[in-house]
C-alpha cells in the first residue's frame, strides 16, 4: 500500500513502469497486479501526502522499490519518459516523490521483458 495525492496518476506510472495492469481502480484507491486475483501494488489517497526528499531525514523515503531490469542504461530514459527524475546513480524518484532504483536483471535470472 502506497501512499500518494493522485492513486490513479501514480499506478498508471508503476503500471507502464512493472507492466502491471490495473486490477483495481476506485476514486481513493487503485491496484496494479498479475491479475485480479493475486497481490500486487496498492495505491490509496493521501490528501495530506508529504513528498519524500531523499536522503533528508526530515522528509523520509517512506519506502524504497528495487525494479528489475534488463539493460539498466537503456530503462534510464524510458523511466524519465514515464514521469520519473533521476536523484542520482541508478536511484529515481516517481512522480509522487517516492524514490526506487533500477537494478540489473541478474544473468542466472530469465530477461524481464523477453524479445
Amino acid at each position: 500500500m502506497i501512499d500518494c495525492p493522485d492513486p490513479s496518476a501514480l499506478a498508471r506510472f508503476y503500471s507502464e513502469l512493472t507492466g502491471l495492469p490495473i486490477t483495481y481502480e476506485s476514486v481513493d484507491f487503485v491496484v496494479i497486479a498479475t491479475n485480479d486475483t493475486t497481490s500486487g501494488l496498492a495505491f490509496q489517497l493521501a490528501p495530506d501526502h508529504r513528498r519524500p526528499a531523499w536522503p533528508d531525514p526530515e522528509r523520509p523515503q517512506q519506502f524504497h522499490l528495487d525494479v528489475m531490469v534488463d539493460d539498466v542504461e537503456a530503462a534510464e530514459p524510458q523511466v524519465l519518459a514515464l514521469g520519473a527524475r533521476k536523484l542520482s546513480g541508478t536511484v529515481f524518484e516517481d512522480p509522487a516523490g517516492h524514490p526506487f532504483c533500477l537494478i540489473p536483471r541478474p544473468g542466472w535470472a530469465p530477461p524481464v521483458h523477453p524479445g
